[in-house]
């Protein structure tokens, strides 16, 4: 079982389209969970959003860099991403491999180029993605003013592993809408980001609000069509 999750073309179609015709290419993700000192749940959310968009950013992604073709094909078909868990032995080779680490209050995520579903380089292949359950020790706090926010669907449960992947989504469609400008002054703030489960009358809104939502394909855990993630960035309004 792998936590994957698509970001189908908007509005959400359930039936075949060319995404599905073209190769498939996923996303890896791997969280360092040690078993003394595990992240809190919203950190490695947080840390997450950010590493798919340090990704998206980085030069060697763009235009002719090493990356870039495989973010073409990836981004070509579904857009999925897999998040799998690491530590100790585990987390020192996945360290070795091509890719970013982004670091959160004391999350560690570690982003690699896309690769085909059946393609995954043997140090991540073997890596597991239960045990992946995370928790707050206390609510989060309030996002400050300013802050692009990732709202999630207050009626769904999902494991960490899972929503971890649609932070990630959520980020990504809020990069995929924002212009030129608008990535670089937020590349070069750092990402600056929070996510948040609304409140449900709020969830209501920000769904019929227009921002980029995050409908999941319904691989892993909850229904297809399931609305997720709303990416709240003030840029968007």
């Amino acid at each position: 079982m792998t936590y994957e999750t698509s970001v189908p073309e908007s509005p959400f179609r359930a039936e075949p389209s060319a995404r599905d015709e073209a190769p498939q290419f996923v996303l890896p993700l791997v969280v360092r969970i040690e078993r003394a000192a595990p992240p809190a749940r919203t950190d490695a959310l947080e840390a997450a959003a950010r590493a798919v968009l340090v990704l998206l950013s980085d030069e060697r992604a763009l235009g002719d860099g090493p990356w870039a073709q495989a973010v073409r094909d990836w981004q070509d078909a579904r857009i999925r991403k897999v998040v799998r868990r690491a530590r100790g032995a585990e987390w020192r080779r996945a360290g070795a491999l091509d890719g970013v680490t982004v670091t959160g209050a004391a999350a560690e995520v570690r982003v690699f180029p896309p690769v085909p579903l059946d393609g995954w380089p043997k140090d991540l292949a073997k890596l597991q993605v239960s045990g992946t359950d995370l928790d707050d020790p206390e609510p989060p706090a309030r996002p400050a003013p300013g802050t692009p926010v990732l709202w999630f669907n207050p009626g769904l449960e999902m494991s960490a592993g899972k929503a971890m992947a649609q932070a990630g989504h959520g980020a990504q469609l809020a990069w995929w809408e924002l212009t030129d400008e608008r990535r670089a002054a937020w590349r070069d703030a750092g990402f600056p980001l929070a996510v948040r489960a609304a409140e449900p009358g709020q969830w209501r809104e920000l769904v019929d609000s227009g921002l980029p939502l995050v409908r999941d394909a319904g691989f892993t855990e909850i229904a297809p069509g399931s609305c997720t993630v709303v990416a709240d960035h003030p840029a968007l309004r």
